[in-house]
């Protein structure tokens, strides 16, 4: 089997629910969809979504650099999945969204070849999974409601952003706390928006409200400064913004700076990396959770494939969906109130349909 062909497309959707976080207000999916071609009509598609202040990419860049990357692949054998990655790896250092991208493509295409749905090509087994509901930095009466309404519908946890300063974000807890009972659990994202005793004075004084876990507290590149923050907190501590691959968990584990590790596919280049993070989080008694961006269902559903694959992976951060204007996905998995089913059928099951594909800039690739 061939690659003859790379589909390269930039989608563009605006967000039903704008959000802001420490650093920046969110207000569209600029994601890259591609799309792999090969001699025996088998394809796979891929999605990535840049998060310039994390993956350091625009949808701008990721198109350009999607397009080095198909001349690099076109006419070689797409199941070799660790040589493909090592050639994207080797065009390109950083650029994580884009080569994200092209990893879930062939992992799908590898799956359909296969003939197994892509958790059972990673050999793991159809589990059901949960999702919690973000809410984004707002008053905290505004969030107090948010909260309430998704707690309403069924799902199991919050995830609540945070990153301000001590007095407000620890008023927003406090608010959102009574409101929902004690009985729901409350993870809270910083996004880097603390200093260091800002962190710890800000997690103690939330103590109290039973939180699950703290992610990114401080800035991604203080790990030492991370470690301080663990040390002093009872509250766990993720590593998000400053794990985007093996070498980071590696470090991290290492160093002792956190409870768990945070894995994006857009922030690890995808499936191949995501599993070299989760297999030295579990050898260092470190849990994992799988998270997103702004992602449609095809990029979340291959995320949900692999959390289903490794028991390792804890949970699922799995609902920027819900945030999206439209949902261009066929197939793939299905999210109800928080709880999410994953399809049998082979490779990891989501698709956009063409006619939904002409909508957006575009080129193809052949040689």
């Amino acid at each position: 089997m061939t690659i003859t062909k790379i589909d390269i497309y930039n989608l563009k959707i605006p967000l039903a629910k704008p959000y802001w976080v420490s650093y920046a207000l969110f207000e569209h999916a600029n994601n890259t969809v591609i799309r792999i071609h090969t001699n025996t009509g088998i394809y796979g598609i891929g999605e990535g979504c840049p998060g310039t202040r994390v993956t350091g990419d625009t949808q701008e860049t990721n198109f350009e650099m999607a397009k080095l990357l198909a001349k690099t692949l076109i006419g070689k054998n797409p199941l070799a999945i660790e040589e493909r990655m090592r050639d994207i790896h080797l065009l390109l250092d950083y650029n994580t969204t884009v080569k994200s991208a092209f990893d879930i493509a062939l992992y799908d295409l590898l799956a359909k070849q296969a003939e197994l749905p892509l958790y059972a090509l990673l050999g793991g087994e159809n589990r059901t999974l949960y999702t919690d509901y973000t809410i984004g930095i707002d008053e905290p009466q505004v969030m107090k409601k948010e909260a309430l309404e998704y707690i309403q519908k069924g799902y199991p946890a919050l995830k609540v952003k945070l990153g301000t300063n001590k007095k407000d974000d620890v008023e927003r807890i406090r608010i959102i706390r009574e409101a929902i009972g004690d009985d729901i659990p409350i993870r809270i994202d910083a996004n880097q928006g603390w200093d260091v005793n800002t962190a710890i004075q800000t997690l103690r004084e939330l103590e109290k409200y039973d939180i699950q876990y703290c992610e990114e507290p401080v800035a991604c590149w203080d790990n030492k400064g991370l470690k301080r923050v663990r040390d002093n907190s009872i509250i766990p501590i993720m590593a998000d913004e400053s794990v985007h691959d093996h070498h980071d968990a590696f470090r991290l584990a290492d160093m002792g700076a956190c409870d768990f590790f945070n894995i994006k596919l857009a922030k690890s280049s995808g499936i191949h990396t995501a599993l070299k993070i989760n297999a030295i989080g579990e050898g260092a008694g470190i849990k994992c959770v799988v998270g997103c961006m702004d992602e449609t269902r095809l990029s979340l559903t291959a995320a949900a494939h692999l959390v289903s694959a490794r028991p390792n992976i804890a949970f699922a951060d799995l609902d920027s969906h819900l945030f999206l204007s439209e949902d261009p996905v066929e197939g793939g998995m299905i999210e109800k109130n928080g709880t999410i089913t994953l399809p049998d059928t082979p490779g990891h099951g989501a698709d956009i349909p063409q006619e939904k594909l002409n909508n957006y800039e575009s080129i193809t690739i052949t040689e």
